[in-house]
């Protein structure tokens, strides 16, 4: 299997031929069988540096990857099983460090069952060590790209690999927690493999082995590329002129012809990687989340798809725009959406704190946010991915504060005057300018 490979045919993998360069390692005193006198844990590790070639289970070093320098760290699974203990550890720290000062983005290949259990507490403490590293790095604004191979278990993905901003999986890479002798003896095995985390929203893509160098350099320009500002897409719509009425305004934003964000997106990017999922066990296909390529520096977006956005699109939209922030990347966001999803399950999802989220994430966004009303503009669940004061809208869109049905069954008028409330609610954009809501329409 390509993700069984050794440490060293794994970079070549990923890596521009001859452009890996080891990182020295620190020297630590070594102690007979380790710091806990684990009977024969030096034979162990003889037999396994024999076995591998390598002195420890993760080899760091500098590489370009299609082009875009980085800091690779790959682990060695046939070393004792690409557990980490205190000098995986100091590796690890030296890594993290060398990236921090040569403002080079970090990129774990992980393949590990955990913790080294013949170290004992001091290798568990290895993860608060990494964690450590990981959070410096972020801070300094470096953008952290993980690679899960098989298998990626224990504090290794709890750490190297769902603590990184993006994350990255081989098919059928055995990923989870807990690895496979120490699980439930019933646990359906199907939860635990990067196809089933990239359902839970804890993954981002699963891609084969021959598409790695590609789509990891992609991530790796895209997210090291950032633009100085949002120049404003161009409306698509083929509506002339602007609605007559409200419910002229209603009834081109829910135009089957309309386009979409995925139409504003294509002719919008000249490429674009998509993140998935909100960390939290959730997806949402009504929200789209990533960054794309404009005139050659990098902007992200978050755009609704005119479908009523559920709690996991809300939170992927805030993980969308704090990371964009951290790496200095602009935001472009589509609103279209009727509204937030308002069912029992969204309840239950926490549809409340996460349209919450996503207000928090906008308001405090450290670098700019641009928005486009391209349809539908249905009430708080729209309004959450709206900039304030720098909110733009097409001819084929509304804004309003509830659905002119709504309003009128909340103020017991009949069917029959749906429209006129749809006139008194002034949602059209025209209006939405005379009131200042907008800046402008596209």
């Amino acid at each position: 299997m390509t993700d069984r490979l050794s440490a060293r045919a794994f970079l070549t993998l990923v890596t521009d031929d001859s452009t890996f360069t080891e990182l020295p390692y620190p020297a630590r005193l070594a102690k007979p069988d380790g710091p806990l006198a684990w009977q024969g844990y030096d034979a162990s590790r003889a037999r396994a540096a024999e076995r591998t070639g390598e002195s420890e289970s993760v080899v760091c070093g500098t590489a370009t990857v299609t082009g875009t320098p980085a800091v690779l760290i790959a682990f060695e699974f046939g070393f004792l099983g690409g557990s980490l203990g205190e000098r995986t550890g100091d590796r690890l720290e030296a890594a993290y460090t060398y990236a921090r000062e040569h403002r080079l983005p970090v990129v774990p290949l992980v393949a590990t069952g955990g913790s080294r259990m013949q170290e004992g507490m001091l290798a568990l403490t290895q993860l608060q060590r990494v964690a450590h590293q990981s959070a410096l790095t972020r801070e300094t604004g470096l953008p952290q790209i993980a690679v899960l191979r098989d298998p990626t278990t224990g504090g290794g993905w709890a750490t190297l690999g769902a603590g990184a901003d993006v994350i990255l999986a081989l098919p059928d890479a055995q990923v989870g927690f807990a690895g496979s002798r120490v699980r439930p003896p019933d646990a359906d095995p199907t939860a635990y493999t990067a196809q089933a985390q990239l359902a839970a929203g804890a993954v981002d893509a699963v891609v084969q082995p021959e598409e790695l160098r590609e789509t990891l350099g992609r991530w790796l320009g895209l997210l090291t590329s950032p633009a100085q500002e949002v120049p404003l897409p161009a409306s698509l719509g083929t509506a002339t002129g602007l609605p007559a009425t409200g419910w002229a305004a209603i009834h081109r934003a829910r135009s089957p012809e309309r386009p979409r964000a995925q139409a504003y997106l294509d002719a919008y990017f000249t490429d674009r990687v998509r993140i998935s999922g909100d960390r939290c066990g959730g997806t949402d296909p009504g929200m789209l989340c990533g960054f794309g390529a404009r005139d050659g520096r990098t902007v992200a977006y978050a755009a609704q798809t005119g479908t009523a956005t559920r709690p996991a699109g809300y939170r992927t939209a805030a993980r969308l725009i704090r990371l964009a922030g951290r790496l200095g990347v602009p935001v472009l966001t589509l609103v279209d959406t009727p509204g937030a999803a308002n069912d029992a399950e969204a309840e239950r999802q926490g549809a409340g704190a996460a349209i919450a989220d996503v207000f928090a994430a906008v308001a405090a966004a450290r670098t700019p946010v641009t928005t486009l009303v391209i349809g539908e503009g249905g009430s708080g669940g729209a309004l959450a991915l709206a900039a304030p004061g720098n909110t733009w809208a097409t001819p084929d869109s509304y804004f309003s504060v509830i659905a002119p049905e709504s309003a009128a069954a909340i103020l017991k008028r009949p069917p029959t005057q749906v429209e006129a409330t749809a006139d008194q609610l002034r949602l059209r954009p025209q209006d939405l300018l005379e009131l200042g809501v907008i800046r402008g329409i596209v």
